[in-house]
């Protein structure tokens, strides 16, 4: 079964592929096909996934695996948000975007500083679906002062699980891979498919 990732991003694909590794699906890449990223008008999680994954598939022909993801901060009422991966105004300089994320936290304490990661799936048989499949994963956590760790992606240096007491950069990826928001997020989907066949 051939389902296509609506993304470029190598770091989601490669936590994407780990953990669809048991279930028979062949996850390709839509830059591997030549798909360009849609544009994210969205102003929801919800809506950016759906957007991102009718356009996969409509040029594919193949059905479409979408994750529109991000930072939630609570001092900050929520931003970055759908926002995260381009906060500092380019998309996916994740140098920036940490250092602007610490800068408007600069007088924050840790009590205040909490956030979770939120991942959004959805999942379609074709690009006209009318019942897409959609699932939600959180993951809490707060944000450190300063990054710690080389691991994972994005805003992983500087976010802070409370369980592990670690970044999510200095987490093994198999760990990441069992608590992180989209690890849930996937799980949630996983548990819809036995009531409607997956693609």
């Amino acid at each position: 079964m051939r389902v296509v990732l609506a993304s470029s991003n190598a770091g989601k694909r490669a936590e994407f592929a780990a953990l669809l590794a048991d279930t028979g699906i062949e996850l390709i890449a839509q830059s591997d096909l030549g798909i360009a990223d849609a544009e994210e008008t969205g102003l929801g999680f919800v809506e950016n996934a759906l957007l991102k994954a009718r356009h996969a598939a409509r040029v594919s022909g193949l059905p479409a695996l979408a994750d529109d993801s991000g930072l939630c901060v609570e001092a900050l009422g929520g931003a970055p948000g759908v926002h995260s991966a381009r906060y500092a105004g380019r998309h996916g300089d994740s140098a920036a975007n940490i250092a602007r994320l610490l800068d408007a936290l600069r007088d924050v304490p840790a009590a205040g500083r909490g956030a979770q990661f939120v991942c959004v799936l959805a999942l379609l048989r074709r690009a006209d679906d009318p019942l897409p499949l959609l699932a939600e994963g959180r993951w809490t956590g707060s944000i450190l002062e300063v990054p710690r760790g080389s691991g994972g992606f994005g805003y992983d240096p500087v976010f802070l699980d409370l369980a592990h007491g670690c970044s999510a950069a200095e987490l093994d990826a198999v760990v990441k891979n069992r608590i992180s928001h989209r690890a849930r997020a996937l799980a949630a989907l996983r548990a819809q498919w036995p009531a409607r066949a997956a693609p």
